[in-house]
């Protein structure tokens, strides 16, 4: 069998109130460090990828999440700087209260998308969060 290269596999979480504002975690480390991005990360190898959205949320927010939406699939060859990364992206809910930066964030808050245009976001997670509000404001 020949050997491939072959893409990491991320998941990224949109965790959403009534209100449609929703969570972004500080990175705590490179590549984008001190930016703010969607809760997420690498799916661990023989975990489905709904279960990875869910621990990365608890890991990174403390936050229990409910999925709820498939949003889409991110694939740019070039949208990680650590590698071809595929990331599959969900919306949830979950409670806001509880909300506690760990792991790889240093920092937490809650935010609503008039403001979107005024965050410093990682990699491509201002065209995601403006498809995440899309999907929701469809489905409402």
């Amino acid at each position: 069998m020949a050997n491939y290269k072959k893409p990491s596999l991320t998941t990224d979480i949109f965790i959403f109130d009534d209100n449609l504002n929703f969570i972004l975690i500080k990175r705590k480390n490179d590549p984008y460090k001190g930016y703010w991005a969607l809760p997420g990360g690498f799916v661990d190898y023989g975990e489905k990828v709904e279960n990875a959205a869910i621990r990365e949320a608890k890991e990174e927010t403390s936050i229990d999440v409910e999925l709820k939406n498939l949003v889409n699939v991110y694939s740019e060859p070039d949208r990680d700087s650590r590698g071809h990364t595929v990331s599959i992206v969900y919306t949830a809910t979950g409670d806001f209260t509880n909300r506690k930066a760990d792991d790889d964030a240093c920092d937490i808050a809650i935010f609503s998308s008039e403001k979107l245009d005024e965050i410093n976001l990682a990699f491509d997670h201002e065209k995601i969060i403006r498809d995440c509000l899309k999907t929701l404001k469809k489905n409402k």
